[in-house]
C-alpha cells in the first residue's frame, strides 16, 4: 500500500522533546505588588526587631535636628568671627601690652645692672628671635599650632581626657588651649583698660585671666578671628612679646636681657628651653627667684623638644648637661640698694610711675660693688658672732661725689628693702668732729694750737650743767689740735668749738652736705645729731676734694628708649666752696693721722696714705668709720636697727675694719697716690686754747703776749667772735660771712 498523495502527520514526538528543552520563564511579578512587599527580617527575633526600630527613629530625629543646630550655631559663630575680625587692629599695636613703662638702668660703662617697672626689651618678630625659643614654646605650649585655626579640637579632648583621669571636672585643669587662644587672653580679647570702669588695675588683669565656658567661647572666636586677620608667625610674635616671663620681663627679649644679657636672637637650647619653661608659672618658676627650679623646668622642656624633634638626641644632651645661668646682673637682684636710691632720688615721673620706656646711666661701678660686698662680708664672717643682727651699712663715692657702691644692709642682693645708708638717721659721735676743726682751721687756727684738756663744764639754759669726759675718762692736759682729733678728745673738741662758734660749725657742717637737724647746744661738737651714712660720706668727699661741697650722685643722664638725647642730666657733683683749700689739706693732714697711730688704726692701709674718722655714740649704739685715699672717699656705719647697744664695738674697731677690707679690695691694682694734704709749719709763738677760770666755759682764744701771731680770735662779750684775717690771704667764705655781720 503506498502514501503517495498523502500529507504525513506531524512528529508529534519530535515536538514535545523539543517543549521539553526550552525553560520555562519565570512568572513576572507586577512593579506595585513589589514596592508593597515588606522586607523580610535578616535574623533575630520581634524585641530585637524593635530596639533596632527605635534606634534608628532616634537617630533619624537627632540627626534631623543635630545638623540643623550644627548649622545654626556654625552659622552664628563665623558672624561673630566675621564681625570680631573688623575689630581687630593692625599687628604692630599688639606687640606691648604694659599698662606702665621700664627703667633699664646702666653703670658706669654702660652696661645693664638692673630693671625696674614693667621691662619690655622692644618688638620683636617670631622669625627673629632664637629658633630654640621659638620652638620651644611650641613644644611646650601648642605643638599643633601650625595646623589648627586657632581652636584645636583633638587638644581639647586630650584634655578633658586627662582631667577626667586625674578627677577633675571635664573643664578644669587642663584646658586645651591653642597659642592663639592664649594670645586673645592675653589681649584680653580685646578689652582695653579704662581706669573708670575699674578699682584698681589688678581687678582688670584678673579678670582677663578669669577662666570660665563664656570666656573660653569668646576667647575660642577672638582665636579664630586672630587666624584669619593675621598670619600664624605675627601670632606668635604678638604671643612672645605680651607673654610674662617673671622678673618684672613681659617679652621673649626683655626676658632674654633680664635673665642672660643678651638678646632673644642670641639664646641657645638651654636658654630657650628656660624661658619657655616660665610661662606656666612666671613669678614661681623665674630663675631670680630659685635657679634649681627653672633649671629642672627647662630640662622637661628640652625633653618635649627631642621627643618632636626641634632637638637631635646630641643637642639635647648638651643642653641637658650646661643649663642656663644667670647673667651678672640677674644674679645681682635688679641692683640691690644702689638701684632702689637711684629710682628714689629721680623724678617720679620718669622711675617710680613712668609710662615711658626709660633707659638711666648712672655712676655705679659694678668692680667696686663687689669689692665693697666682699669686704664687708669678709669682716662679718670672720669677726661677728652667730646669730648676730648687727647690721652694716657702706658708700664709697669719688671725691665729686659720685656715689659708686652702696650697701643699705648685711643682706646685700636684696630689692626694695629698708636702706640704712640712705634712710637710717643716726647720731654721728665722733665721726662729726672734722668739722669743728675744719671752722678752726678756716678761721686761721693751725692744727698745732693747743687746748688744754682738763674738767671742764658748761652751764645750758634749760638742762643744767653739763660736763662733757673724754672715752678713757682721763685729762689730757695741753695737747695739740691735730693730737686731740687723732686721739678723739670729747673735752678739746667742745672747747674748740666753742671759741669759734657753734653757729659756725653748724654752718660749715651744713654747707658740706649734712641737712639734717643739726644739735644747737654744745654737745653738736660731739656728734649728737643725727645724720645719714650717704650725708656724712659726701660731706667726708668735700675736705677731699679741696674743701667744696658736694650732692652725692648716682643718675649721670636720663633718655627715653629709642632717643638719642638725654631729658635730663646728673643732678648732683661738686657746688661751692666752704672752706679754703689749703685748711682742707692741712685738716686732711689731721684726719690722716688718725689713721696713722690714732683711733682708727685698725683702718690703715698697706702702702698708700689713707685718712679718716672714728665715731661712736653714746652707749655704743652707733659706731662710725669715715675715711678716704686719693681716689675714693668711703663711709662704714654699725649698728642695731632697733637701737640696741652694740657689745665691745666701737668705730675704730669692726667698723674701722670693715673700711680696710672694703679699700684695700677698691684700691687694687691701682697706683699709690698721695694724699692732696699739707703738713703744718711750727708756728714762731704757739697759741693757746684756755679757759679763763676752769668749770666757767672757754671765754676766748690767746695767744702768747707780745706775739706776731697773725689770726687770733678775741672775744669782747660772750656769743662774738672777731677775727682779724692774715695778710695776703684771701678771705674765706665764714670770714666773709663774719665780715657782715659785724659790719666790718
Amino acid at each position: 500500500m503506498s502514501n503517495s498523495g498523502r500529507r504525513k502527520p506531524p512528529l508529534v514526538a519530535d515536538r514535545r522533546k523539543t517543549k521539553a528543552k526550552t525553560k520555562p520563564k519565570a512568572a513576572s511579578t507586577p512593579r506595585k505588588a513589589r514596592k508593597r512587599a515588606p522586607a523580610r527580617p535578616r535574623g533575630g527575633n520581634v524585641v530585637t526587631r524593635g530596639i533596632f526600630g527605635l534606634f534608628r527613629w532616634v537617630w533619624r530625629i537627632v540627626w534631623g535636628i543635630g545638623w540643623r543646630l550644627t548649622a545654626i550655631v556654625l552659622l552664628i559663630v563665623g558672624v561673630m568671627t566675621a564681625y570680631t575680625y573688623t575689630t581687630l587692629p593692625e599687628v604692630s599695636a599688639l606687640l606691648d601690652g604694659r599698662a606702665r613703662g621700664s627703667v633699664t638702668l646702666l653703670d658706669r660703662d654702660s652696661d645693664v645692672f638692673a630693671w625696674r617697672g614693667d621691662q619690655f626689651g622692644g618688638a620683636v618678630n617670631a622669625q627673629a628671635v632664637s629658633k630654640h625659643l621659638r620652638n620651644a614654646v611650641i613644644a611646650t605650649e601648642d605643638k599643633r599650632f601650625y595646623m589648627h585655626p586657632g581652636v584645636d579640637p583633638i587638644g581639647i579632648a586630650s584634655a578633658i581626657s586627662i582631667n577626667l583621669r586625674e578627677g577633675r571636672g571635664p573643664l578644669s585643669g587642663h584646658g586645651g588651649s591653642t597659642l592663639t587662644q592664649q594670645t586673645a587672653k592675653l589681649l584680653c580679647v580685646g578689652r582695653e583698660y579704662v581706669e573708670s570702669e575699674w578699682e584698681s588695675e589688678a581687678d582688670y588683669i584678673a579678670d582677663c585671666r578669669r577662666s570660665s565656658l563664656s570666656r573660653k567661647a569668646k576667647e575660642a572666636i577672638y582665636a579664630l578671628a586672630m587666624e584669619a586677620k593675621y598670619s600664624k608667625e605675627e601670632i606668635l610674635s604678638i604671643y612672645l612679646n605680651r607673654a610674662y616671663m617673671g622678673g618684672g620681663a613681659y617679652g621673649a627679649e626683655a626676658a632674654a636681657q633680664r635673665y642672660f644679657g643678651k638678646h632673644a636672637a642670641q639664646l641657645n637650647p638651654s636658654e630657650g628651653a628656660m624661658l619657655a619653661g616660665l610661662l606656666t608659672a612666671p613669678s614661681t618658676l623665674a630663675p631670680t627667684s630659685n635657679i634649681e627650679r627653672s633649671q629642672n623646668r627647662a630640662s622637661v622642656v628640652i625633653g618635649l623638644m627631642r621627643a618632636q624633634g626641634f632637638l637631635t638626641p646630641s643637642e639635647a644632651a648638651v643642653a641637658q648637661a650646661n643649663p642656663a645661668e644667670l647673667s651678672e646682673a640677674a644674679e645681682r637682684q635688679a641692683g640691690g640698694y644702689f638701684a632702689d636710691w637711684v629710682m628714689s632720688s629721680g623724678p617720679e615721673f620718669f622711675t617710680r610711675d613712668t609710662t615711658e620706656d626709660v633707659i638711666i646711666r648712672t655712676t655705679l661701678d659694678q668692680r667696686i660693688q663687689r669689692a665693697a660686698e666682699e669686704g664687708l662680708r669678709a669682716v662679718f664672717d670672720e669677726k661677728l658672732r652667730d646669730g648676730s643682727k648687727a647690721q652694716a651699712a657702706v658708700v664709697v663715692m669719688s671725691s665729686d661725689g659720685a656715689v659708686r657702691a652702696m650697701i643699705g644692709g648685711r643682706q646685700t642682693k636684696v630689692s626694695g628693702a629698708f636702706n640704712r645708708a640712705t634712710q637710717a638717721k643716726r647720731q654721728t659721735g665722733s665721726s662729726f668732729k672734722p668739722f669743728v676743726y675744719a671752722t678752726a682751721l678756716e678761721l686761721g687756727h693751725s692744727s698745732m694750737d693747743t687746748v688744754v684738756d682738763e674738767p671742764y663744764c658748761l652751764n645750758i639754759p634749760g638742762s643744767g650743767q653739763w660736763c662733757p669726759s673724754n672715752y678713757d675718762n682721763r685729762f689730757h692736759g695741753r695737747v695739740t689740735l691735730a693730737e686731740a682729733l687723732k686721739r678723739s678728745y670729747n673735752i678739746p673738741a667742745v672747747k674748740v668749738a666753742e671759741a669759734v662758734g657753734l653757729d659756725l660749725v653748724r654752718k660749715v657742717a651744713s654747707d658740706f652736705g649734712i641737712d639734717s637737724d643739726l644739735a644747737a647746744g654744745p654737745a653738736l661738737a660731739l656728734g649728737a645729731s643725727e645724720s645719714t651714712l650717704l650725708e656724712m660720706t659726701g660731706a667726708f668727699a668735700g675736705i677731699l676734694n679741696g674743701g667744696s661741697s658736694v650732692t652725692p650722685y648716682g643718675l649721670v643722664e636720663l633718655k627715653l628708649l629709642g632717643q638719642d638725647q638725654p631729658v635730663m642730666g646728673a643732678g648732683g657733683g661738686i657746688g661751692e666752696r666752704v672752706i679754703r683749700e689749703d685748711a682742707a689739706r692741712e685738716l686732711t693732714w689731721m684726719m690722716s693721722q688718725v689713721v696713722d697711730g690714732g683711733t682708727g688704726a685698725r683702718a690703715k692701709l698697706p702702702g698708700r696714705e689713707a685718712a679718716g674718722k672714728t665715731g661712736t655714740t653714746q652707749a655704743a649704739r652707733d659706731a662710725w668709720f669715715l675715711g678716704f685715699t686719693a681716689d675714693y672717699v668711703a663711709g662704714v656705719w654699725m649698728g642695731y636697727d632697733d637701737n640696741t647697744p652694740l657689745t665691745g664695738v666701737t668705730g675704730g674697731g669692726l667698723p674701722a675694719e670693715i673700711w680696710r677690707e672694703v679699700m684695700v679690695r677698691v684700691q687694687e691694682g691701682m697706683p699709690a697716690t698721695p694724699l692732696p694734704m699739707d703738713r703744718p709749719v711750727q708756728r714762731p709763738a704757739e697759741p693757746q686754747i684756755v679757759n679763763q677760770q676752769p668749770g666757767q666755759g672757754y671765754q676766748g682764744y690767746q695767744g702768747q703776749q707780745g706775739s706776731q701771731e697773725p689770726n687770733t680770735l678775741q672775744q669782747d662779750r660772750p656769743g662774738q667772735m672777731q677775727p682779724r684775717p692774715q695778710p695776703q690771704q684771701r678771705e674765706g667764705p665764714i670770714q666773709s660771712i663774719l665780715r657782715q655781720l659785724l659790719g666790718g
